[in-house]
């Protein structure tokens, strides 16, 4: 598997009835059908379903070999860019890709990634958040920096349990000052344009999946 840097894909992301809906505390909640296929990094077979289970509705991802990966985005509308201040979603790992491990070479799969992705001029900054089946919790690697791209990877879960639901909260500003302006709590934070989730297994040639919940972006 190539190894995916977040921001070009969002540029492709076509958003044809991608929804969201306010809550009362003015959270923004992304509907399990937001999500669309970022076709120039996706293969042709989508293994992505919208599932209800016990009046909870979720998105399903079932990689199997040899299919190629694909990869699901949201592009955050512009008046919310400079708004949302902490974004929390559920996961839960069903299969992990045999080894899989974002920080060893030739074994970048996981069961489950979200990306969160800022852009300032032509650069664009994104965190990569992983479920790996191996490797350090908590570990962070995977590190690009150039003029148009800056990306770390953050091993938020390694291995089981399987099919328990996990939630995960983070500071949109502070994480992005502390992995790309070195912890100034002064430095300006770009707009934040997108997320998105993926799941994997073609590095390793084994099955992945996982199952993603709410994406909850508090403003």
């Amino acid at each position: 598997m190539k190894r995916r840097v977040l921001p070009p894909l969002l540029v492709a992301v076509v958003l044809l009835g991608a929804t969201a809906h306010a809550a009362p505390e003015s959270d923004l909640i992304l509907d399990a059908n937001a999500w669309r296929v970022v076709k120039s990094e996706s293969g042709p077979k989508n293994y992505y379903s919208v599932v209800s289970e016990e009046g909870t509705t979720f998105v399903r991802a079932q990689y199997v070999p040899p299919l190629k990966t694909v990869v699901l985005g949201y592009q955050l509308a512009d008046q919310d860019r400079q708004r949302v201040k902490k974004i929390r979603w559920t996961w839960r790992a069903m299969t992990l890709p045999a080894g899989g491990d974002e920080c060893a070479k030739g074994k970048h799969d996981s069961a489950a990634v979200v990306y969160v992705t800022w852009k300032r001029g032509l650069r664009y900054y994104s965190l990569k958040y992983v479920w790996s089946a191996v490797g350090t919790k908590s570990n962070v690697c995977d590190s690009t920096r150039n003029p148009f791209v800056a990306q770390d990877s953050l091993n938020v879960e390694s291995g089981g349990p399987l099919g328990v639901w996990k939630s995960v909260e983070i500071d949109v500003a502070q994480h992005f000052r502390h992995h790309f302006a070195n912890d100034d709590p002064k430095a300006s934070v770009p707009d934040l344009v997108g997320i998105g989730i993926m799941t994997d297994g073609d590095d390793t040639r084994s099955a992945s999946a996982a199952d993603y919940g709410a994406f909850v972006l508090s403003r």
